[in-house]
């Protein structure tokens, strides 16, 4: 599992409303939700490189 790094965030009220909202609605965290957004924003840009999930039956397991 990757390290994590704690950091403190200011946000504005109504976006950390909106931010709340959006997480219950997904059934995770604040701190997931804005992990999730975060990660997905990254890789749709092109900045993060995705490692291959091992768990995926497509990918083939070499031994």
């Amino acid at each position: 599992m990757a390290e994590k790094k704690s950091f403190a965030l200011r946000i504005d009220a109504e976006m950390m409303k909106a931010i709340e909202k959006w997480a219950a609605d997904e059934f995770r965290s604040v701190n997931g939700q804005i992990e999730w957004i975060l990660h997905h924003s990254l890789k749709q840009s092109g900045r993060l490189k995705e490692k291959p999930d091992r768990s995926d039956p497509a990918i083939e397991k070499k031994e």
